[in-house]
């Protein structure tokens, strides 16, 4: 499986492309907000011949959903989501504005919620959805077991972790997700968090000051 991010809107968010080589691809939070934004994303699809088959969020806070609808719109396909994350995704029309993101579009999803223990399967690939909660209700993680490569969210970050201030979070929580669900994966999974540079699971279990 290859891993393209994207950096998209003014929270610096990692919109991720997942593709092997059946040209087969998912899209995980967009972000894209602006028009150009948009365009950076549907050139690499183009350009790269991919199918877009699945739209997936890890959390629905506002810098993760900007391009929801968009790629909903554009590609035919559903968003997919945990349903304990279904109010998070409702409020954001309700606050976007606020954080200067008046024309942002809703989008319903699909009635079929990602659960813990399934898999999202497309082209030869095959992730399995690990859910892990506390810095929202709802927030899962994919994990590609065969090519150690775990697409976080905003759990564990290189040196860090999710905040956990904003509603629903929770600080026992997220570090229970993390030690429970994250860290009992191989040392060398590489971990593609929302924002910032990928990091390990071995270098986290080392050196992450919130988990020594």
């Amino acid at each position: 499986m290859k891993v393209t991010c994207l950096t998209f809107n003014p929270f610096q968010e990692n919109t991720y492309l997942l593709h092997d080589e059946t040209k087969e691809c998912v899209v995980v939070d967009p972000g894209c907000y602006e028009k150009t934004e948009q365009k950076e994303l549907q050139q690499y699809i183009r350009e790269n011949d991919l199918k877009v088959v699945r739209l997936l969020n890890t959390h629905c806070h506002i810098d993760h959903v900007l391009g929801n609808k968009f790629v909903a719109d554009t590609y035919g396909v559903e968003l997919e989501i945990h349903e304990e994350d279904l109010q998070t995704l409702r409020s954001v029309p309700v606050y976007a504005p606020s954080y200067g993101f008046p024309m942002y579009a809703d989008v319903a999803p699909s009635t079929s919620f990602l659960k813990e223990g399934d898999t999202i399967q497309f082209g030869n690939t095959e992730l399995k959805i690990l859910f892990a909660p506390g810095h929202a209700p709802g927030h899962v993680v994919f994990y590609d077991e065969s090519g150690k490569v775990c697409i976080g969210g905003d759990v564990l970050f290189k040196g860090s972790i999710g905040r956990t201030d904003l509603p629903g979070g929770d600080f026992d929580t997220l570090i229970d997700s993390i030690r429970t669900k994250l860290f009992t994966l191989p040392d060398e999974t590489v971990v593609y968090p929302g924002h910032g540079p990928e990091t390990t699971i071995g270098y986290e279990k080392k050196y992450n000051p919130f988990l020594r």
